[in-house]
């Protein structure tokens, strides 16, 4: 067997602690944990990542790395506004769906209290994808899609909220219902509120 260089084996150590995250929780997650389910030592770890804190400066690099890549291909295939929100909202629920620990993440001691460079790192990302959607509703609005009223800003982050809480009731159910169709269903009920007269979602 091919032995792996050294940047497949740092995104080896990055997969795995994102599912050991998903497993065991952030909080209780191990360098050991990570090093079992890589199948190498602790030093092996370290030598990529010299301390746990890098480590999770990586995964919230990658994660970033993911969402910024999502953003950007559901944008590219879509001119109307709605549709440009309803592909953002599938992008990003598709991606949590793809990486569970996502939102055990956002809501762990290690993001909240225990780690100040990881929820930098998610905070800037929230208001990267606020950018993004006021974006997209400020252009709704100059087109006459949405209505002129429309605090595009505010709204983005009730698209936000939207995606955060219905990917918070994925998790607490145990995955127990169809995220992205979920989400697209909420989604709908919230454009009812943001479309302007005369304009069918």
């Amino acid at each position: 067997m091919a032995r792996k260089n050294a940047d497949e084996r740092r995104a080896e150590i990055i997969e795995a602690t994102l599912a050991m995250a998903d497993e065991v929780g952030p909080d209780r997650l191990s360098i050991d944990q990570v090093a079992q389910r890589v199948g190498v030592t602790q030093p092996a770890i370290f030598k990529h990542f010299p301390s746990k804190q890098a480590l999770w400066d990586a995964v919230g690099g990658f994660v970033g790395g993911q969402l910024e890549s999502t953003w950007q291909k559901a944008l590219a295939g879509n001119s109307d506004p709605a549709d440009q929100l309803r592909a953002l909202m599938r992008a990003q629920l598709r991606l949590v769906r793809s990486l569970p620990a996502i939102p055990a993440l956002l809501f762990s001691r290690e993001l909240q209290a225990g780690n100040q460079g990881l929820r930098r790192t998610f905070l800037g990302l929230m208001q990267r994808f606020h950018d993004v959607l006021a974006g997209v509703l400020a252009d709704g609005i100059r087109s006459g899609h949405f209505r002129p009223d429309l605090d595009h800003s505010r709204a983005a982050y009730v698209v936000i909220t939207l995606v955060q809480g219905v990917a918070m009731r994925w998790s607490l159910s145990g995955r127990g219902f169809d995220l992205v169709k979920e989400g697209e269903r909420l989604l709908d009920v919230v454009l009812q509120g943001l479309l302007a007269d005369g304009v069918g979602a």
